[in-house]
């Protein structure tokens, strides 16, 4: 993303329900994140959903946020919930590992 200036970027947060947990979900979010040259994270919630942040251009944004509907195989998501964050509302989520730049370095699972 180094060629992107934080003005072409955007942040969502995403909660993704159904059976997501187990079923490999963070490691294939992972995996198509990178693909699609996002930053960000991916992690369980105690309650049983998976936590998702993206920071990409838009269009990169939406193709996870897309997928994430999907998610392996073996998942059966039944909701994401969409929120859009401001770069500066990011760059205050300690949990996103920030680089320099106040943005996430890679993307992370946990």
């Amino acid at each position: 993303l180094s060629v992107n200036s934080p003005s072409t970027l955007i942040a969502k947060r995403c909660l993704v329900s159904g059976r997501v947990q187990g079923v490999f979900y963070r490691a294939s979010t992972q995996r198509q994140a990178r693909e699609l040259g996002c930053r960000g994270y991916a992690r369980n919630l105690p309650d049983g959903r998976v936590e998702v942040l993206v920071v990409a251009p838009a269009s990169a944004v939406e193709a996870l946020v897309a997928w994430l509907w999907h998610g392996p195989p073996a998942a059966q998501v039944t909701q994401v919930e969409v929120q859009a964050l401001s770069l500066e509302e990011l760059a205050q989520d300690t949990a996103a590992m920030q680089q320099g730049d106040g943005l996430p370095v890679g993307f992370t699972i946990g």
